[in-house]
């Protein structure tokens, strides 16, 4: 497998952040890892590019750099009411027709509208900023509440840390899930999370203090073997099922019974990338009891079966399993 090229396009002033959540999955080499990735960073003008944490980066590399990534990162733009620069603009798009993946992380997702990749297609950008890039770009198909959007060709993350959610879910795309859990777990980060990112836009009521589910989500992350049920999730946390569901949907936005789909079906691309078990015994290990279950939910989930999941992310081999 041949190392993935990242290019990191800075606008001044730059975000720091934005431009960390791209470096800590794409351009760090991590013990016990394989180097997946080549990152550089780049900017229109070689040198020093100012911050917006008051201190100047030097950069090196120029558009050129556009030319042969693989992938292209947008991290932020500060000045998303400006016109970009046309050679920025050019360079962008050519990279997109020549192929590369583009991405932006936050405001990025201006720019990306600017260069006219988000025409009649879903994007996502920081929840304070989603009703000014509708407003400014009809034709985008703007998502509030998501925590990034990834088509393939284009992907567009929410604020700040989603670029993080995003960053890893094109690891996980590139390389499996237990390569993007190892780099999350350095991270101190979930693999994925749960949920839109409107849970995040306002601040709870002091006077209702938010019950953890914490308890309930450790106990059927233990029991996926298990037939759960929603009732069972609710039996256990000693509530009714509709709090347990108002419940989800406040902390992690989705339903009881979808996040325990979702678990069961991470819990499959692991024993698929690790393990050389029939995808009839795995259904039965992850609770999805038969082999034609698996299969229609791992398809509704990731897209593809589980044969062809394994053939691309299998560590031992198993490639020759049916599936």
């Amino acid at each position: 497998m041949g190392v993935h090229r990242v290019a990191a396009l800075v606008l001044p002033p730059q975000s720091t952040f934005e431009l960390a959540c791209a470096a800590e999955v794409f351009g760090l080499s991590r013990p016990g890892l394989p180097g997946r990735y080549a990152f550089t960073v780049c900017a229109e003008r070689p040198g020093a590019v100012p911050t917006l944490a008051g201190y100047d980066m030097l950069v090196g590399q120029d558009l050129t750099a556009l030319g042969t990534a693989d992938t292209v990162v947008v991290p932020g733009w500060h000045r998303r009411q400006d016109t970009a620069p046309p050679a920025v603009l050019d360079a962008v798009r050519g990279a997109h027709r020549r192929g590369a993946r583009i991405i932006a992380i936050c405001s990025g997702a201006f720019l990306l509208a600017q260069a006219g990749l988000l025409d009649h297609r879903r994007a996502t950008t920081h929840w304070r900023l989603t009703g000014e890039l509708a407003a400014r770009f009809p034709d985008v198909l703007v998502e509030p509440d998501t925590l990034y959007v990834d088509l393939g060709d284009v992907a567009t993350s929410a604020g700040t840390a989603a670029g993080i959610d995003l960053c890893l879910h094109l690891a996980r795309a590139d390389h499996g899930a237990a390569y993007a859990t190892h780099v999350a777990r350095h991270m101190v980060m979930p693999p994925h999370r749960e949920g839109g990112q409107l849970q995040y836009s306002a601040v709870a009521a002091a006077d209702r203090p938010p019950h953890s589910l914490a308890p309930v989500l450790d106990w059927a992350a233990e029991r996926l073997h298990e037939p759960l049920t929603v009732d069972d999730l609710a039996a256990r946390a000693r509530v009714a099922p509709r709090t347990l569901a108002r419940r989800f949907a406040d902390q992690l936005g989705v339903s009881p019974g979808r996040w325990l789909l979702q678990q069961r079906v991470a819990a499959a691309r692991t024993l698929l990338e690790e393990t050389e078990l029939s995808v009839e015994t795995i259904a039965a290990r992850v609770g999805l009891s038969s082999a034609t279950n698996l299969r229609r939910r791992f398809h509704t989930l990731v897209r593809t079966t589980p044969a062809a999941y394994r053939r691309s992310f299998s560590q031992n081999d198993a490639r020759g399993t049916p599936g």
